[in-house]
């Protein structure tokens, strides 16, 4: 596993993050609510002021339609009553008279006009007119039975009126009209004490000829208004008024309502200035902003709170993973909710206690491996002693033999003197004595030294397998840590499945997740140095298995050559045998050679046969002799071998062991 340090990146508090996130989309969220409140409070108000503005020029209009029907009334039966009455002059200067005064909005009375000039009015009456066929009254009465109202005009007293004048029927041929004067200024009260909307103005336009009759600014009242007017308001009226229009509408900075007056040619003009339906717009803007403030303070304090509440254990989950990346599993995870973070604590409790478990059992693993290791150290030391120990005995037995082999050489040499030159017998057989007991001494010393190889060779070959049982024991014990890291591989894997799942569902959760998603993350490289360690004690273990084979199969082959050199001892010790029997015989021969001289021809023949077959048989013994000293030297090798790979079996097992003892349970 590499050893480069990684870059530790700055980390915040996922509460934070939320804040950061769920504030501005709820300060945003409030303006866009603001906003839309004060559009629908701006329309639903421009529609109410409206309506409004429709419902106070309406009530306007039925006021001046009452006004003016009342008057007419009023004057339709003044003129009735005349022509009923058909009366003459004096009787008709008595009823003027009598209408003099009579009607507040027509304080000058009736005045009757004739064809031929005569001008008749209350005598009170300060309307003087010197030829009436040329006022503006008498030519709109020509044009009609009944009396109506017709444009407005400067009369002689130089006040604004209009008149309701029509033709009087006096039953004779002479035409005569009647008419009674209504002052604009009384128009003027009417139409301004009747507006019943606050800030909202009205004006009256006669469309004949576009003049107004009636303004809260005297200076226009008489006055006409054209499509080019200066005045943006009064232009824009004119050419509705001369379109026909009526229809409610904004003009400039004004709401702009029309209403004809019924049974006459007159438009009331009733008009609001925008600015006055927006105050209280603005004003509820204003409250709104402010309710808004404090709606994202209390929302930030309860999100605050709610946040801090939900995502409470994650502290505590993050700082037991912090612990577990470095090793440390003597945490006690809790699981304080039974949510998805609580989900989470459990899992991860669950883990650090089968880590515990796992890491507790390699360990114990390891130090009977370590065991192992040293027992199979001991055992090789031993066998490497040993077979040091039989390879000199070898070669002492190699020199003996060696020794044995010239013995015997002599023996022929002298058997083949003896049986050539008799006379010399005695003394050759006095030789021969000599050196025949010589070879008794050196047969029995090899024998004694084969006895003791083969007892060496026995110890040799029960350490051999004591040492084979150790090295299988280790194998089982490695095994057993195999297992356990196949486990911990296994677990590791399902715990990267669990970060992968958790990923998934933050993913699923959106902005509100994220914060699983850095508890997955810290899970996930978790799960990848479990992994990573697992992986690396894994090599371990397969490197203490192939270092296992090689100290069996090396064990084996010191079984194996320890075995043949056990066989071939074995045969040594019986040709031994052979030849200390041979030589025995050869000595009894020789003590009957010197008794009995006599057959010394028969006993040098003899002699010499047994003196070949001992020859061969030292040269089997010296083959055998150098065959053993190499298997000697095999077997010191292959204990050589076998301690070597102890060491690295117990290198092996502190590796294992300094590996384990990084985590903490």
């Amino acid at each position: 596993m590499s050893d480069k340090p990684t870059k530790i990146r700055k980390t915040g508090k996922i509460r934070n993050k939320l804040l950061l996130y769920i504030v501005p989309i709820v300060v945003i969220m409030i303006i866009i609510l603001i906003a839309i409140a004060s559009t629908m409070s701006k329309k639903r108000m421009t529609e109410l002021a409206t309506s409004n503005l429709n419902s106070s020029i309406s009530n306007q209009a039925d006021n001046i339609v009452a006004w003016l029907n009342k008057n007419l009334e009023y004057f339709s039966t003044a003129k009735q009553s005349i022509e009923a009455a058909n009366p003459d002059e004096a009787q008709l200067q008595t009823i003027l008279d009598g209408f003099y005064g009579y009607n507040s909005d027509s304080p000058e009375g009736l005045r009757i006009g004739t064809a031929d000039g005569a001008y008749y009015k209350a005598t009170e009456s300060t309307l003087e007119e010197a030829n009436p066929t040329e006022s503006t009254w008498y030519k709109q009465g020509l044009s009609r039975v009944n009396l109506q109202y017709g444009t407005s005009y400067t009369n002689s007293q130089g006040k604004d009126v209009i008149s309701a004048s029509g033709i009087l029927n006096m039953g004779d041929e002479s035409i005569k009209v009647i008419a009674a004067d209504v002052t604009l200024d009384k128009i003027t009260i009417i139409v301004n004490s009747g507006v019943k909307m606050d800030k909202a103005s009205s004006f009256l336009v006669d469309t004949n000829d576009n003049t107004i009759l009636a303004h809260r600014d005297t200076a226009l009242v008489s006055t006409k208004i054209a499509e080019d007017n200066g005045d943006v308001l009064l232009a824009n009226v004119a050419k509705a008024i001369n379109a026909e229009n009526y229809t409610t509408k904004q003009i400039g900075d004004y709401v702009v309502a029309f209403k004809t007056i019924t049974g006459t040619d007159w438009v009331l003009v009733s008009y609001i200035a925008q600015d006055v339906i927006m105050a209280s717009i603005k004003e509820l803007v204003n409250y709104l902003v402010i309710a808004g403030l404090i709606a994202t303070i209390l929302i930030t304090i309860m999100i605050l709170y709610v946040v801090s509440r939900v995502i409470a254990p994650l502290a505590g989950i993050t700082k037991s993973i912090n612990a577990m990346s470095e090793g440390d599993f003597t945490i006690d995870v809790k699981a304080e909710s039974n949510d998805e973070i609580g989900a989470m604590g459990g899992k991860i409790a669950e883990f650090v206690e089968s880590m515990r478990h796992m890491l507790s059992s390699i360990s114990e693993e390891s130090e009977k491996l370590k065991a192992e290791s040293e027992a199979s150290d001991s055992v090789s030391r031993s066998m490497f002693d040993a077979s040091q120990s039989q390879a000199e005995a070898m070669q002492q037995l190699n020199d003996t033999v060696d020794q044995l082999a010239l013995a015997v050489g002599d023996i022929a040499n002298n058997a083949t003197t003896l049986a050539a030159v008799v006379a010399d017998t005695r003394d050759n057989s006095v030789k021969a004595d000599e050196s025949m007991k010589e070879t008794v001494k050196i047969s029995q010393k090899g024998r004694e030294d084969m006895e003791k190889l083969s007892h060496a060779m026995d110890g040799i070959q029960t350490a051999n397998t004591k040492l084979v049982d150790s090295i299988n024991e280790v194998g089982k014990a490695s095994e057993e840590i195999t297992n356990i890291v196949s486990m911990i591989g296994e677990i590791a894997e399902e715990t990267n499945l669990l970060s992968l799942n958790a990923s998934i569902e933050a993913a699923r959760a959106g902005e509100a997740g994220k914060g699983f998603a850095v508890v997955a993350t810290q899970i996930g490289k978790l799960a990848q140095t479990s992994s990573e360690s697992a992986t690396n004690i894994s090599n371990l273990i397969e490197e203490v298995h192939r270092l296992i084979d090689e100290a069996v199969g090396q064990a084996n082959a010191s079984a194996d050559s320890i075995e043949e050199n056990s066989e071939l001892i074995h045969v040594a010790v019986e040709t031994f045998d052979q030849i200390y029997e041979n030589i025995q015989a050869s000595n009894d021969c020789i003590e009957e050679m010197i008794r009995d001289v006599e057959k010394v021809d028969d006993v040098a023949t003899n002699v010499a046969a047994i003196a070949e077959e001992q020859a061969a048989s030292a040269d089997e013994i010296l083959a055998t002799s150098e065959n053993m000293v190499v298997e000697a030297k095999n077997i010191s090798k292959h204990s050589e071998d076998v301690a070597n790979n102890s060491h690295e079996l117990a290198g092996t097992s502190d590796t294992l062991t300094s590996h384990v003892q990084k985590f903490k349970i």
